[in-house]
């Protein structure tokens, strides 16, 4: 004896709803079949997709660093005007072209280059830079290291810091340790990593921070600027332009300053900065109001760098990272043009949307590539070779520290 079909959900019978004009797709079948009580599953039509995700630009953030007997690197205060203006092309599509509400369907293939990825090799790496100043200080002991009698008393904090307290304001006004703790522990220092081949430094200086305020200051640049870039591009990218960046800073910083330490990870934020730049270039099609931003990029650019000659500042660290994140933006950071990007949400009748890269995009990633790997190849074959950039380029030192009469920039 047949059993009659039992009622359908609320929910079966609106996933089941069919718009009129769709029932030519099913072949003509009659409508009985489409009777949401008998389906076991409902039917699948071509609908239109969901709108493509927001996708703006990040804006940069830039740093004056104070100034000790350190070369310090450090970013200045953000701002998020560059990502405003420069909104992707597919945000007003999204506005304009908002399909009504559909039934759940899987995701178009290609959707998945714009997914907004989770960030989370920023957090990790603002956490190292934080427990490592927590190490830096442990070590420097500064009531234990203090000459005199009753030296700790003239450490910063000694009464409540202890071991952790700052060295004193005369010897470090950003509130941080020792000149001597730093080299201990992994700073620049040209001598070491020339004649002691002690090339690791060139890694870790990235990491260490001469005090407090620097500290705060690279780590806050860090958290506006590379949140936004990891979530659009993704943990991997971010990653290699971040340590790269670093990495090419250091090298430049070491051909042009001998007499000096340097700690600090403006080098990587300009990298990231330098990539911004260059994915503005790379992906130029996809966004609006694109000289505005351009403007506006530029000038945040030449003021942070402009901040650079003050004295005790490493210039050269942030023009080796902003130079080198350039060029890994146009290697990593390439995305589909406008037209591929709109392909699903086109109309039927449109079907060559053209390739997925321009020309001028690979153009601009193969120079790239060639640039950057020469680029740090013959840099660090310089470096360990011992020769002194300041010989080569008479005026280069004022890149990094121009005197007046206000200060003096040393050897």
């Amino acid at each position: 004896m047949p059993t009659r079909p039992r009622p359908c959900s609320r929910a079966r019978l609106e996933l089941n709803r069919v718009h009129p004009t769709r029932l030519r797709q099913t072949h003509h079948q009659p409508l009985r079949h489409l009777s949401p009580c008998r389906l076991a599953s409902p039917p699948t039509f071509s609908t239109t997709p969901p709108p493509l995700p927001l996708s703006t630009t990040p804006q940069p953030i830039r740093a004056v660093a104070p100034g000790t007997q350190l070369a310090t690197r450090q970013l200045a205060t953000p701002s998020y005007v560059v990502g405003a203006m420069a909104g992707s092309r597919r945000d007003v599509d999204r506005k304009e072209k908002a399909p009504p509400a559909a039934a759940p369907q899987q995701q178009q293939p290609g959707r998945e280059e714009e997914r907004e990825w989770v960030p989370w090799i920023v957090p990790v790496i603002v956490t190292a830079n934080v427990a490592l100043f927590a190490v830096v200080m442990y070590a420097n002991n500064c009531p234990a290291h203090a000459r005199g009698g009753r030296g700790g008393r003239r450490c910063v904090g000694a009464g409540f810091l202890r071991r952790f307290a700052f060295q004193p304001l005369s010897q470090n006004p950003l509130l941080g340790p020792s000149s001597a703790t730093l080299q201990k522990l992994g700073a620049l220092v040209w001598d070491k990593v020339v004649h002691e081949h002690q090339g690791w430094r060139l890694v870790t200086c990235i990491w260490l921070h001469a005090g407090v305020v620097h500290l705060l200051a690279n780590m806050l640049s860090l958290v506006l600027v590379g949140l936004r870039l990891e979530q659009q591009f993704g943990f991997v990218r971010v990653g290699v332009i971040y340590l790269v960046s670093g990495v090419g800073g250091s090298v430049m910083s070491s051909l042009f300053i001998k007499d000096n330490i340097s700690v600090g990870a403006s080098g990587a934020l300009f990298g990231l900065l330098g990539a911004m730049l260059s994915e503005l270039f790379t992906n130029w099609t996809i966004y609006t109001n694109k000289a505005a931003a351009l403007v506006t990029l530029l000038f945040v650019i030449a003021v942070n760098l402009a901040i650079g000659i003050l004295p005790h500042v490493d210039n050269f660290a942030h023009i080796g990272g902003f130079l080198t994140g350039f060029l890994l933006g146009f290697v990593l950071l390439m995305r589909p043009h406008y037209g591929w990007a709109q392909r699903y949400v086109l109309p039927s009748s449109v079907k060559d949307v053209g390739r997925k890269f321009l020309a001028y995009q690979w153009a601009l990633l193969a120079l790239a590539s060639v640039l950057v790997v020469v680029g740090l190849a013959v840099g660090m074959a310089m470096l360990f070779r011992g020769v002194n950039g300041n010989e080569h380029c008479e005026w280069c030192h004022y890149l990094s520290c121009v005197p007046t009469a206000r200060w003096s920039c040393g050897k």
